[in-house]
């Protein structure tokens, strides 16, 4: 009749499943903006060495190219929706999934940090002229 252990079992399946969709989407949306990162801090390296230009001018400018590259608002929205799906991934028996989303929770919260401080920069640079 269907209302016993057969029931659960099968709940704990789906669930299990949307779980892991949850954390696969999760960690592609955390980790996607992290590839222009480092191209963008390897674009602003190499010009710091054809330059030789050093201090907080010569890092912007690899940080702006980087911004524009991905967008300021999809990173936004990419590392938030991240998180959200990474939280809800979180499951007692699986104890890798959990320290990989753990993981990424935590790159999120890098990258979020980041855009912060940039856009603090940003703004901060067009005030206060040196």
């Amino acid at each position: 009749m269907g209302g016993g252990a057969e029931a659960e079992a099968g709940d704990e399946v789906v669930d299990d499943e949307l779980k892991q969709k949850r954390l696969l989407w999760g960690v592609a949306l955390a980790w996607a903006p992290w590839i222009p990162t480092m191209i963008g801090l390897g674009y602003a390296f190499v010009g710091i060495n054809n330059s030789k230009a050093t201090g907080l001018a010569a890092v912007a400018g690899g940080f702006a190219e980087m911004y524009v590259l991905v967008g300021l608002a999809t990173t936004l929205i990419c590392e938030v929706s991240a998180m959200v799906l990474l939280f809800r991934a979180f499951s007692r028996g699986h104890g890798v999934r959990s320290a990989f989303s753990v993981l990424s929770i935590c790159m999120s919260g890098l990258m979020i940090l980041l855009f912060g401080l940039s856009l603090w920069m940003f703004r901060y640079m067009r005030r206060h002229a040196f």
